[in-house]
């Protein structure tokens, strides 16, 4: 039977190239039970006269769907539904039911609902989006990503691709982190010092599973990163803020009896400071005067571009009582999901039966296209590329700033990607009207802790936005707080 070519409409809003969008079609209507086995498809120029589209364009998609089973070629006469071709499911569909266990009482509601900084989905399509760790697509290395990644999906790399590395990583990709990553920053570590993570923010689980839970004390920083405090506090973890200054965390500050301190000494989170040399080292002399472990989250080290930061924690740690955490996902992209941690071999060997049980390992071919990428150098490029660019933008933001009178409450002194901003108005209010304007802020309430809420605060992210589009957002900003102060 003759499958009719209007049984085919090109979704007007579907992504993708043309030939992909026949070929989806084609396959949905396989899988969906609508086409079956031996019946005929149109001909590639009645389907192409149907669609609108080039003959040649119907002709490169139907030959992709027989080299994929799809379909069939009968000499003269025509194209089939291959007797090959996936089977529909022979399930029918039933709607979700009611819930009648109580999931609320056995879940303890311990992991919803807790406070983080809110970015819309669709934050591309404001035309001054000020918002934090998106990648810039101008900046991106896209062709050499790609001929990376086809690389690692090649046959040569098939084994790194599709191995079960169970708790091991990629030895490519630990090869360079050792030999290129950790030395910028002073570390020197052997591989059994060093595990692959999802990202900064697995890595602050894996270390807070392992180390702490209920009955221990942990410090963070406040104002403070809000993903590590949503671990701490749903893993039962007494949390202990301790303001930051200027100069980051204050060892004097802290209480005693801790099991943990977690700082952002290089680029505080979210103000910034970085700190100094001298009070990195009272931070390790407190640690083994108290017998409490450091955490150092290093996550934006790459993006210091108006003078070199301090040497790591880690560089100076010489009792290995210092976890030291980094990523990718900030210098590349953050839907990479790559990080790492370094830290003495009993607790990487933890941490690694941990991330055993509960994801085994970072995707294969993400950790050997990464090994490619800093193995040919595009990574330095694109890093070097990246402070370029950050660094003219900083200077426009700090520009508008003065100009139209916004206060500025921290925007340490070695680069990053944010400012750390004062209102006189609530921040999360202000964001509210800017989103009328086509203006994102992040509002910065959910950075500090409850119990001492701060809403006059807020963050201007650089590296989303150009620079061209940098003074008049600041203009409108700072329009949209007049208004509110002035009622």
């Amino acid at each position: 039977m003759l499958i009719p070519a209007e049984a085919f409409v090109l979704p007007p809003a579907a992504r993708g190239s043309l030939e992909q969008r026949i070929r989806q079609m084609v396959t949905e209507g396989v899988l969906a039970g609508r086409f079956a086995a031996g019946q005929k498809m149109p001909s590639s120029r009645g389907l192409a006269a149907h669609l609108g589209v080039s003959r040649l364009t119907v002709t490169l998609a139907y030959a992709e769907l027989v080299a994929s089973d799809y379909l069939t070629a009968k000499g003269r006469s025509g194209y089939y539904i291959s007797e090959n071709a996936p089977l529909a499911s022979e399930l029918p569909a039933r709607a979700a039911r009611a819930e009648a266990a109580d999931f609320a009482r056995l879940s303890g509601l311990r992991f919803s609902g807790r406070g983080g900084v809110e970015r819309p989905a669709d934050w591309e399509r404001f035309e001054f989006p000020f918002i934090y760790g998106q990648a810039d697509a101008s900046l991106f290395d896209h062709q050499n990503w790609r001929l990376c990644a086809v690389r690692a999906l090649g046959r040569r790399d098939f084994a790194a691709m599709t191995s079960d590395y169970y708790e091991r990583d990629d030895p490519l990709l630990i090869d360079h982190v050792l030999r290129q990553i950790l030395p910028r920053r002073g570390i020197a570590a052997r591989e059994d010092e060093v595990l692959l993570t999802l990202g900064a923010q697995n890595a602050l689980w894996i270390t807070a599973t392992c180390l702490l839970g209920a009955g221990r004390r942990a410090v963070m920083e406040n104002p403070g990163y809000p993903g590590l405090r949503a671990i701490l506090e749903a893993s039962g973890t007494q949390v202990l803020p301790v303001d930051v200054d200027a100069m980051g965390l204050p060892p004097e500050g802290l209480p005693k009896g801790v099991d943990v301190v977690f700082t952002t000494a290089s680029h505080q989170c979210p103000t910034n400071a970085t700190m100094p040399l001298e009070r990195r080292l009272a931070l390790l002399q407190a640690a083994e005067k108290h017998g409490f472990i450091v955490v150092e989250d290093d996550y934006e080290f790459e993006m210091s571009f108006l003078r070199p930061v301090s040497p790591a924690l880690k560089s100076l740690d010489a009792e290995g009582r210092v976890v030291y955490a980094g990523s990718f996902s900030k210098s590349v992209f953050p839907g990479m999901r790559l990080g790492y941690l370094v830290g003495p071999p009993s607790f990487i060997r933890e941490a690694r039966a941990l991330r055993l049980m509960s994801l085994r390992h970072p995707p294969g071919h993400i950790q050997r296209s990464m090994a490619y990428f800093l193995s040919l150098g595009h990574y330095d490029a694109m890093v070097n590329r990246m402070r370029g660019a950050f660094k003219r933008r900083r200077q426009v933001m700090a520009e508008a700033i003065v100009a139209n009178g916004l206060t500025v409450a921290g925007q340490g002194g070695f680069g990053g990607s944010s400012y750390w901003m004062r209102a006189g108005v609530d921040t999360e209010v202000l964001a509210g009207e800017l989103r009328h304007d086509g203006v994102l802020i992040e509002p910065g309430r959910a950075f500090f802790d409850p119990r001492r809420c701060d809403g006059n605060h807020y963050r201007l992210g650089y590296g989303s936005i150009a620079a061209t589009k940098i003074p008049e957002g600041i203009a409108r900003i700072a329009a949209a707080e007049r208004r509110l102060v002035n009622g």
